[in-house]
């Protein structure tokens, strides 16, 4: 099993190679597309594009312009001028001076941050660490409310001005929900599929995953169940968002789950648990696609071999062999 890595290695080769640059940087204009429809551009703002920013000077080569587009949200999620709740706060939090947030975001982006790579602490350490956060921009706005909930969970108390049930979005017009208590955090997923082979390979996957759950060295780790059918933590949530052709999985996180430095981690896996399904799943029917082709090659050389012994001995019954015994015996 392999999970998912939080930084996008896109953003951070970028950001490592303009800080190593030195005064002397090339022009940077680039795009990228993540899992889940989550887009990147980052660049060197020149001309026109520069103005429509105020007080906005691109002489530096050390300041770049980072946009960011999230997958369109869905009906029953809730928003924060077009951003996840607590969205704004996390950014600021995460990278102080050196990030600030351009408003409005650039057209076909959600979100638009200047970088300013000459605010970067001297130690390395400590830089690279910056580095890793805003390549993680992902996680840190995507993850921002989860991790509010969840750092309230450590607490063994529930956000203020919460709703029983609060949907997140982590996929195109797709939510996963969170019922927030003060002991435990239930998530509840509908698994969606559009190919009819994904279908049946992430409904066995995800029964074997429940299964794997119970063996003795995973009894710390939150509980896990899977059923066809909601679960009852989701009444009253509206049809179109139940429409879950692979079931629904639902973990039950508990404080010590987000103690310290498991918070970031927990947040990160829940996040793009989807994601990792899908991965597993489409990594599972390229193997089998393998061993079925290998197979296919197998019983073709078998063929080939058959075809060869059956024409030696078509030959040895005309009897072509004999004749050539025979004149050799006559000489």
């Amino acid at each position: 099993m392999i999970l998912l890595q939080s930084p996008s290695r896109f953003l951070l080769q970028i950001l490592q190679d303009r800080v190593l640059s030195g005064e002397k940087g090339m022009d940077i204009d680039c795009h990228a597309v993540e899992f889940d429809d989550v887009r990147y551009h980052i660049q060197l703002l020149l001309g026109a594009e520069a103005a429509f920013y105020p007080n906005f000077s691109m002489r530096n080569p050390k300041v770049m312009v980072l946009s960011v587009a999230l997958p369109l949200p869905s009906p029953e999620a809730i928003l924060c001028d077009g951003l996840p709740l607590d969205a704004i706060e996390a950014i600021k939090a995460a990278y102080g001076p050196v990030v600030q947030i351009l408003d409005p975001p650039k057209d076909g982006f959600d979100l638009t941050m200047k970088i300013n790579l000459t605010k970067l602490p001297p130690d390395e350490e400590q830089r690279n660490s910056i580095l890793t956060q805003i390549a993680s921009v992902r996680e840190v706005v995507l993850g921002a409310p989860l991790k509010v909930l969840l750092k309230h969970l450590a607490s063994k108390t529930v956000a203020p001005n919460v709703d029983k049930l609060v949907a997140l979005v982590h996929r195109p017009n797709e939510s996963f929900f969170l019922a927030p208590q003060a002991d435990k955090v239930t998530i509840v997923y509908p698994m969606r599929f559009q190919d009819s082979i994904d279908i049946v390979l992430a409904t066995s996957f995800l029964q074997e995953f429940v299964e794997a759950r119970r063996t003795a060295a995973l009894n710390n780790v939150p509980s896990c169940m899977w059923s066809p059918v909601p679960p009852l933590e989701l009444k009253g949530v509206p049809a179109e968002a139940l429409n879950a052709n692979s079931g629904f999985v639902t973990f039950v996180v508990y404080p010590r789950h987000v103690e310290g430095k498991k918070l970031d981690r927990t947040v990160w896996n829940l996040l793009t648990f989807h994601a990792y399904v899908s991965y597993h799943v489409k990594c599972s029917e390229g193997f089998m696609h393998t061993r079925m082709r290998r197979r296919v090659e197998s019983l073709i050389q078998a063929l080939d071999r058959a075809k060869s012994d059956a024409e030696k001995l078509k030959k040895l019954v005309n009897g072509g062999s004999f004749k050539r015994l025979v004149c050799t015996l006559c000489k």
